[in-house]
């Protein structure tokens, strides 16, 4: 058949195709009325997934699921797609989900750490703010081994020991992230935040005035600053500087002459051996041998129970030591024991007592 032939039967097919298109509507269009409802079933255009795909009512979608999931690609491959996905549901702040999907993410196994890191860091954030601190933190130390300097697992521990009330450890992880970058805002925050609480979570132990030791202990509590009376049963008080640090009114006990040192503002940045310096600068007149130099004296403090003994580093501040998890401060006073290491009766003192060296 020659050309003209052939372009006259396609313009006959085309009149044809344009005479039926005319005579008979077409049926697989968009209703007017409905258009955006119909348009939202198609998946390219759905503006958010349902949560159950039923292959029925949405086979486009059921097929796109099956491609995106298909167990026969790489283990990286299918973890970043649920990475992914997580990512989706955690900016819907649908958090639960989000932390399915980086679960079945971690399922997977694969070998990429960077990846894994991001997942573990990822599912933290959505535990944190389901309100699973410890989950959160769980996962952010898992992150960290796979990549210690991840800046982002740091920032999210950090705020996770913050709601545990770990002061403490808030601080170091603030630290070890401003290792890695100086200038980091959040952490510079959180660590201001955590220091100051920190300095706040000190253990008070209230006594009774008057009741002997025994009904005294029946009624110990713990007590934190905010709402206490500042001031102890020797008349002085706590106080504040402009920068929220406190003064301490401290007791030293020299058991070996029954002797006793009181300072009524023990600034808590303070170290023991300052005060030591001070106090032994001379001789005191009970100290008939010569013997309580500072160089020489070591200081304890009894727990709770007074039934072990805590070696205080000299040159450890006050804060330091009020912080430490079994000393307990009684009628708003610290109180430490004092005596010449090299003595006799130091050794005998301390014979058949557990003593603990704090570092």
């Amino acid at each position: 058949m020659e050309r003209p032939e052939l372009e006259a039967s396609s313009d006959d097919a085309m009149d044809s195709f344009l005479e039926k298109f005319q005579s008979q509507p077409y049926s697989g269009g968009f209703h007017e009325d409905q258009w955006e409802e119909e348009f939202e079933k198609i998946p390219l255009f759905m503006k958010k997934a349902p949560s159950e795909i039923d292959p029925k009512e949405n086979p486009d979608l059921a097929c796109l699921q099956s491609i995106i999931f298909d167990e026969e690609r790489s283990p990286e491959e299918q973890a970043k797609t649920y990475k992914d996905e997580g990512n989706d549901y955690f900016k819907e702040k649908d958090y639960k989900k989000a932390v399915i999907s980086y679960t079945e993410g971690l399922k997977k196994k694969c070998a990429d750490p960077d990846l894994n890191a991001v997942l573990y860091t990822n599912r933290a954030a959505a535990q944190y703010y389901l309100g699973n601190f410890r989950s959160a933190l769980n996962d952010v130390t898992a992150a960290r081994k796979l990549k210690p300097c991840h800046l982002k697992a740091i920032v999210r521990g950090a705020l996770c020991h913050l709601e545990l009330k770990n002061y403490g450890e808030a601080v170091n992880w603030c630290d070890e992230g401003l290792q890695i970058d100086a200038t980091e805002k959040k952490l510079l925050e959180m660590r201001a935040k955590a220091d100051k609480l920190k300095a706040r979570s000190i253990r008070l132990v209230s006594e009774a005035a008057g009741e002997d030791e025994d009904s005294a202990s029946e009624g110990l509590g713990e007590l934190f600053l905010n709402g206490l009376s500042s001031e102890n049963p020797y008349g002085a008080r706590l106080s504040v500087d402009d920068q929220g640090r406190l003064s301490w009114p401290v007791l030293f006990l020299y058991p070996e002459y029954a002797q006793s040192d009181f300072i009524s503002a023990f600034h808590e940045d303070s170290r023991f051996i300052d005060h030591l310096m001070v106090m032994f600068g001379e001789t005191p007149s009970w100290d008939l041998e010569q013997k309580y130099c500072p160089d020489n004296l070591e200081v304890y403090f009894e727990d709770e129970d007074r039934a072990e003994l805590y070696q205080v580093p000299p040159k450890s501040t006050l804060l330091q030591v009020l912080q430490h998890p079994r000393y307990s401060v009684k009628a708003l006073t610290p109180a430490f024991l004092v005596c010449v290491g090299s003595s006799a009766f130091c050794r005998n003192y301390l014979r058949g007592r557990k003593v603990h060296q704090i570092k």
